[in-house]
């Protein structure tokens, strides 16, 4: 296999690698400029225990990215500058994110992060990175878990049409 044997470290990244990695860690720079400011609107401790959970777990995973970035001499995304903390109550009512609403934002971008690490996975040649985009992709399912389990303790989960009626037999 010449250069794709041995030490994977050793190998070289293909585009679609620097690509996963590189888009990943803006993303998460992204997100965790977003859980940042969503910290301003929280009024609920249980949902603010998991916002700053998301936030370290963001600043660890890009973190690993950015190693692997610069040993490749690929240059990093922008980072957006962190968000100030504010007092809950100078914000007015109407211009709050609501519990749940952030809630639901996190949860979506964790269904999307999971897409995402995912698709990398699938794309990967270096089992490093493939391995690397796998601990994401697990660490993220367990925190959506956790969103989930919020949701419904919270009563902020609003189920679909439930589908009770099966089919009559013949």
């Amino acid at each position: 296999m010449g250069i794709l044997s041995g030490n994977p470290q050793s190998e070289p990244l293909h585009y679609g690698e620097v690509y996963a990695l590189w888009s990943y860690m803006a993303g998460s720079k992204a997100m965790k400029a977003a859980y940042q400011t969503f910290l301003n609107h929280i009024g609920d401790k249980d949902l603010r225990n998991l916002i700053e959970e998301s936030i370290q777990t963001c600043q660890n995973e890009e973190k690993r990215v950015e190693d692997i970035l610069k040993e490749n001499g690929i240059g990093l995304p922008p980072t957006p500058p962190e968000r100030p903390l504010a007092d809950l109550e100078s914000i007015p009512p109407g211009a709050r994110f609501m519990d749940n609403e952030i809630s639901y934002a996190a949860s979506a971008n964790l269904a999307a992060g999971l897409v995402m690490c995912s698709g990398a996975m699938g794309n990967c040649i270096r089992e490093d990175i493939a391995m690397l985009f796998g601990e994401f992709h697990m660490t993220k399912a367990q925190q959506a878990a956790r969103y989930l389990r919020l949701n419904k303790e919270k009563g902020w989960l609003i189920p679909p049409p439930l589908h009770m009626q099966k089919p009559m037999e013949e």
